[in-house]
């Protein structure tokens, strides 16, 4: 690596007012601005790759959450792969939504259980990440909140458990990641690059969800500065995106759909398309084709305003 002047990396590494600044060993990114690669759930019903990526390419995505296939699939898993390759369709993200630190002990060896094979099943299929939250200690609900989802334990716990399912696949391919939650670690770009120094594996990424992360009055005012931040500190580790938005309603801040809260989408498309590598951004949590139509729209609108076109 060639050596980095003082100004470079004063002007990589700045951040808001009062926050911490990376260390001189943290990667230096620089933008290179890339074309949208959004994606989305389709309502197909069809279990055929081909016609499943080409409805992707229909409706405008160049990116997809992975097809339901069995992990001993090995040709469907195959088909899979080259039908999305063939259309131009990033293969970004398969789920692993489970508690990683539920308090029942078979049940917390079965999640882990789960959660490796998904990953196996990510590193097959050659999808961008396999993702899941940290987990809660909470006795009521799988993702929190608890007060020990902030604590020591739950940290340490967590690193021990994000190596022991990395370790156990040994991706390649894929990235395991943590999604970012309002209540529970990470909860933001300085708790999330602890866990990557912590876990210390080159297989652990970074998955960004902005909108998870509005917790508070300042960061949902400030958000622009927050999108900034989050980037600019978690940079090449980054692998994928969720596309949601955040509003207030009744005193509160509500999740809704791109284009009806505040966050602003032209600075999370501009992050997400300057990153070295290829990201991609995925719209979810919404209910009916018509939503997803309206979420669709607005992002590739919103793409088309600050110049960037798609995939």
């Amino acid at each position: 690596m060639k050596p980095v002047s003082r100004r470079d990396f004063l002007q990589s590494s700045a951040v808001l007012t009062g926050s911490a600044v990376l260390t001189p060993h943290w990667p230096v990114w620089k933008p290179t601005q890339k074309p949208l690669r959004l994606g989305g759930p389709i309502f197909l019903k069809s279990s055929d790759p081909e016609e499943l990526a080409r409805e992707h390419r229909r409706l405008g995505y160049s990116a997809a959450y992975v097809p339901a296939v069995d992990i001993n699939d090995t040709s469907k898993i195959e088909a899979i792969r080259k039908a999305f390759a063939s259309q131009n369709v990033l293969l970004a993200e398969v789920g692993a939504w489970v508690n990683m630190l539920d308090q029942d002990a078979e049940k917390r060896r079965k999640n882990m259980a789960y959660i490796t094979e998904r990953l196996a099943l990510a590193e097959a299929v050659g999808a961008r990440v396999c993702v899941d939250i940290g987990g809660s200690y909470s006795p009521i609900h799988w993702d929190g909140p608890d007060a020990r989802d902030l604590s020591k334990e739950y940290f340490d716990a967590t690193v021990e458990n994000c190596r022991k399912v990395i370790d156990a696949v040994k991706p390649k391919r894929t990235k395991f990641a943590l999604e970012m939650m309002g209540w529970s670690l990470p909860d933001g770009p300085d708790s999330y690059l602890k866990f990557i120094k912590a876990i210390d594996r080159p297989s652990f990424g970074a998955h960004v969800d902005i909108a998870n992360i509005i917790n508070s009055p300042t960061r949902y005012y400030n958000n622009t500065a927050l999108i900034n931040e989050t980037f600019q500190k978690l940079g090449r580790w980054i692998v994928s995106a969720h596309a949601k938005d955040i509003a207030p309603k009744d005193g509160h801040f509500i999740e809704t759909m791109p284009g009806r809260g505040t966050l602003d989408y032209a600075a999370y498309i501009r992050n997400v398309t300057s990153l070295p590598q290829e990201v991609p951004l995925m719209l979810e949590h919404l209910h009916t084709s018509e939503e997803y139509d309206e979420a669709r729209q607005f992002v590739i609108r919103k793409a088309a305003e600050i110049q960037i076109p798609l995939a």
